[in-house]
């Protein structure tokens, strides 16, 4: 019996030692040249407008082995992208995403849901425009492996949120112009 006590405290104690290296949370940074948000809206019911930012940062930790993740995304509001020069400009006024006050905008995670090794969805709080709202991304796709190119781990994700810009004092030209915006994002991130 003595024997088994032993045995047993030897056990926990090794699970113990092993049970950090089993389930170490990893950081990984976006790439910009693979990380894009993007947004769409109904422009008079005319048409879908799709339009991005061309500069985003971030990070995230994942860990694997717990299921657990947290996300950051930095997005450069004046990076704004509609495909006419006036237009981002305009998009940059007072009455949009004034990017001379508010350059930037963010989303942080509060929880990432997992069914089995894939992130699903993940809940966060978008602040845009000096406002500050829960969200839900739905994720569509993940992916975590070895880079082919850097010879590190990646993972990479697809993912959409619908928002109303007039909650983030966006909403001029609504209903006309859709107040229902929906935002993409497509983001890679290298392990560090």
């Amino acid at each position: 019996m003595q024997k088994l006590t032993k045995l047993s405290a030897a056990l926990v104690l090794a699970a113990a030692a092993a049970a950090p290296a089993l389930a170490a949370p990893e950081t990984y940074v976006t790439d910009g040249t693979h990380t894009f948000p993007r947004f769409s809206y109904s422009h008079f019911g005319y048409s879908t407008q799709l339009s991005r930012f061309d500069k985003a940062s971030g990070k995230i930790v994942l860990d694997k082995a717990a299921k657990t993740a947290s996300v950051e995304v930095v997005i450069d509001t004046k990076s704004v992208n509609t495909g006419y020069d006036t237009f981002n400009e305009h998009i940059q006024g007072e009455d949009f995403l004034d990017t001379a006050k508010y350059p930037t905008a963010t989303f942080k995670s509060t929880k990432v849901v997992f069914e089995g090794d894939k992130p699903v969805s993940i809940e966060g709080n978008l602040t845009l425009k000096g406002v500050t709202k829960p969200v839900t991304l739905t994720v569509t796709s993940f992916q975590a492996m070895p880079h082919p190119m850097v010879k590190k781990d990646a993972i990479g994700a697809n993912a959409f949120t619908v928002v109303k810009r007039s909650e983030f004092n966006a909403g001029k030209y609504a209903p006309h112009v859709g107040d229902d915006v929906r935002i993409d994002i497509a983001i890679e991130a290298i392990k560090q």
